[in-house]
């Protein structure tokens, strides 16, 4: 008997939205407008209202959404952002972009988002800004967090690039903040054929601030009046995600459904990250395995492909070794046992069995053994 086909990780190739992804690529190349043109202007008003914000900026990428917001702010040099210790690194680096100091504190260890009492404790006279990350999927806990916002007058800026069309006690995340980053690389819930990113924002001024820093700081075409960046969402990327963007809230209901199936399946012996809020949207599926690299190897040997994400907590990088960081214990035993599991709308339900009886099998013999 043959060997089942192999569970990929992810699939990028062309899928139920080939024909629109298709047909939306074609009229760009037709129509020979490239950056910042229609497609551009019509994605950002459909990604406003799909995400429940006044306005939608595109940019570059998710790194520069966070950079900019934080300008937008005038968050710069001398001032601290607060950023959590358990998330990609580019979200520290944009604070880094902006000019600023990132500070970096633990995580909450049963949802590994940002732990907003340690976030209160790295609070000094010098701290702007807040940068919480709805990671995996999973809002952070926000009601805490703005509270201590709040009580210091901190500006926050939601990384929700993992986190489109999620909720927080039934509100869109992003919604209640300052502003919020988005990215649409490729393997995001929302994704390009390339890198781009948005910001969301209900704040008119804030939104004016963006589109002119992402465009070298024109207030007019040739009238640079600060010193901008290059960081424009092109018209090929817009389509794309206009053609893709439809399909998000079934994409999104499929993810959800495949994590519930993961939780009702996986052996109890498996640590599985805590669901807070119901408005989760499982961009991924990350398991805590402390003999992470066996149950790996133990799943590529029956065909199913695992990623790491992150092995490494932020406060272990050496990009971020000059910088002070409070002691982040949850965030580094974490990232020794994140293992994340194949999750995508693409898969189906027989994958999630099988991926879940691999594991199980994995434990049972551990056990024994």
């Amino acid at each position: 008997m043959s060997a089942p086909a192999p569970i990929p990780f992810i699939d990028l190739g062309p899928g139920e939205d080939e024909a629109a992804v298709r047909a939306a690529i074609n009229r760009v190349v037709a129509r020979g407008w490239f950056v910042l043109g229609p497609e551009v202007d019509a994605f950002e008003h459909e990604f406003a209202a799909a995400s429940g914000a006044a306005f939608a900026i595109g940019v570059g990428s998710g790194t520069d959404a966070i950079a900019l917001s934080l300008r937008a702010l005038d968050i710069g040099v001398g001032d601290e952002v607060i950023v959590p210790a358990m998330t990609a690194a580019f979200t520290a680096l944009a604070v880094i972009i902006a000019g600023a100091t990132p500070v970096l504190v633990d995580v909450e260890p049963d949802t590994l988002t940002m732990n907003a009492n340690a976030c209160l404790a790295a609070v000094t006279r010098r701290t702007r800004a807040i940068v919480p990350v709805h990671l995996y999927g999973q809002p952070a806990d926000m009601d805490a967090i703005r509270s201590v916002a709040s009580r210091h007058a901190l500006a926050i800026v939601e990384d929700c690039c993992q986190a489109h069309l999620a909720t927080e006690s039934g509100i869109p995340v992003g919604t209640r903040s300052e502003a919020a980053a988005f990215s649409f690389y490729p393997t995001k819930n929302l994704g390009g054929v390339g890198d781009g990113g948005a910001v969301i924002t209900s704040n008119d001024a804030i939104a004016s601030r963006i589109r002119q820093l992402r465009n070298g700081g024109q207030r007019e075409r040739g009238n640079h009046v600060e010193a901008g960046v290059n960081s424009r969402l092109d018209d090929l990327q817009a389509a794309v995600l206009r053609a893709r963007l439809p399909l998000l809230p079934a994409w999104t209901i499929g993810r959800r459904a495949l994590a519930g199936r993961y939780r009702q399946l996986l052996p109890e012996s498996l640590r599985t990250i805590r669901e807070r809020d119901a408005g989760h949207v499982y961009h991924l599926f990350p398991v805590l395995a402390p003999e992470r690299a066996e149950l790996q190897a133990h799943l590529a040997a029956a065909g199913i492909d695992t990623m790491v994400h992150y092995p490494a907590a932020l406060t272990q990088q050496p990009a971020f070794a000059a910088f002070a960081s409070h002691e982040c214990p949850v965030a580094v035993s974490a990232a020794g046992q994140l293992l994340s599991l194949p999750l995508s709308p693409r898969l189906t339900d027989e994958d999630i069995i099988r991926v879940a009886d691999s594991v199980a099998a994995f434990a049972k013999g551990h056990r024994t053994a």
